[in-house]
């Protein structure tokens, strides 16, 4: 049976019973300490008794009231925690200020594009319908969502199906395109980015997307600086909506509540959803500029990206319930006072494992690349599945991570993420890394008994 590359499961999963904190309990009674928040989502772990009230309360008076015939307490509450905390970092104020609540990141996602399509059309340029995004990049499951990213294995069942994107090259200072230096990354990007609207024509070109950093398909790729300014003057020359899916690394995930606030540049567009309600509801958001939104409104009186469940009530009371316990216990500024400390004890823990080849991220996003040859950074072949083995070797040690293949060419590339919630402790981050570094050296040993038939 096929496997993808970072979803696959055991014939037989392990039952949830419940959770507490970084700790999952199995129906069997085994117990699991929780390094990745699942997949990057559970931001202030499990079971918290004050978000779990909230949604109780909420659902004792209304659970979903629909957005197209009421307003609500904890809609409008959750509006406000986002537009204040989107403006932080000294940017314009009156920037990030409309929001569609939606059910996830791939809705998240859709809406974004769809609110520049139609951000074109109300300022009668209906011929600007092409995006541009990157490969090794990751922007969701709904088919538009989908033709944008690059992610060979996901998007193989569907190709023909998906609109055509250009994928530009990987943002990634490990991995820079033949022939670039680590130096020229950003502007040699930056200006791939400027050639490729020069060929489409500018006129044809809708928007560009792409992760500020790069999670599930890269892992953990961090542009180098100065990109995301670069990359924010070349969509404004050409009129180009600069969409950020922030759907895996924003919500303080990296240190700043955006992961662009690190970069100092503010999107036309903004999707996200994991950390906004930490995994107590499905929510997610596009965010967009008050600019957009006034050219919108002024031709079609609204966004048309609306859905059943926008605004959902019980999802909006969970979200403002979780932001007020980042926002109350510092968590955003806890993670970037100890990413460092994250890396560090990721940096010790491979420091005699030369397959380690890189270990990257921000804040509490940080990812281990495993390769055959530290040298060459030629990756293991792809039929070993190094990172479906180092997911096993971790579940038997008790350690949920996020290992996901792919991240060199779409099929080779080893990478294991780890990103744990916000509120962990530093014994617990020590544990995490502990047990991460045991799995994988356990798998190379095995590897290295049985040579690879490439």
């Amino acid at each position: 049976m096929k496997q993808d590359s970072s979803t696959t499961v055991p014939a037989r999963l392990p039952k949830i019973a419940w959770g507490r904190g970084l700790y999952l309990h199995d129906s069997d009674g085994k117990v699991y300490l929780d390094g990745s928040g699942g997949p990057a989502v559970y931001c202030i772990g499990h079971g918290n008794e004050e978000v779990n009230e909230a949604i109780k309360a909420q659902l004792d008076r209304i659970a979903h009231s629909y957005r197209y015939s009421f307003t609500s307490d904890p809609l409008e509450e959750l509006t406000e925690i986002i537009v204040r905390r989107c403006a932080e970092g000294g940017e314009d104020g009156g920037g990030l200020d409309r929001i569609v609540f939606v059910s996830g990141g791939s809705e998240a996602v859709e809406s974004c594009l769809k609110i520049a399509l139609q951000y074109h059309s109300a300022r009668g340029e209906p011929s600007r319908r092409k995006f541009i995004s990157r490969q090794r990049s990751w922007h969701g499951n709904t088919l538009g969502a989908l033709a944008c990213s690059g992610f060979a294995e996901r998007r193989e069942p569907f190709e023909g199906a998906l609109i055509e994107v250009p994928l530009l090259s990987p943002v990634n200072s490990y991995r820079p395109p033949p022939g670039v230096d680590a130096e020229e990354l950003a502007k040699w990007c930056a200006d791939e980015l400027e050639r490729e609207i020069l060929r489409l024509g500018p006129q044809q070109v809708a928007a560009f997307i792409f992760e500020p950093v790069v999670g599930a398909a890269g892992g953990c790729v961090a542009a180098p600086p100065g990109y995301a300014a670069l990359i924010r003057e070349i969509c404004d020359r050409y009129g180009v909506v600069m969409i950020a899916d922030e759907v895996m690394c924003g919500s303080g995930r990296c240190g700043t509540w955006r992961a662009l606030q690190h970069d100092g540049v503010l999107p036309d567009v903004m999707s996200i959803a994991k950390g906004l309600a930490g995994g107590y509801m499905p929510l997610g958001a596009a965010v967009y500029r008050r600019q957009l939104g006034e050219v919108i409104e002024a031709r079609f009186g609204a966004v048309s990206t609306g859905h059943t469940f926008t605004g959902h009530t019980a999802a909006c009371a969970a979200g403002v319930a979780v932001q007020r316990i980042v926002e109350r216990e510092r968590l955003v500024e806890k993670v970037a006072e100890e990413g460092p400390l994250l890396r560090r004890l990721l940096a010790e823990a491979f420091a005699a494992t030369p397959e380690a080849g890189d270990i990257r991220g921000r804040g509490f996003f940080q990812a281990v690349e495993l390769v055959m040859d530290p040298e060459t950074r030629e990756p293991f072949p792809a039929e070993l599945q190094l990172h479906l083995r180092v997911r096993e070797a971790a579940l038997e040690r008790g350690l949920i991570c996020y290992p996901v293949g792919g991240n060199v060419d779409g099929r080779r590339g080893d990478h294991v993420i780890l990103a744990p919630p916000y509120n962990v402790t530093q014994p617990e981050l020590e544990e995490i890394v502990g047990r991460l570094g045991e799995a994988v050296r356990a798998v190379l040993a095995d590897v290295r008994g049985a040579p690879p038939s490439v």
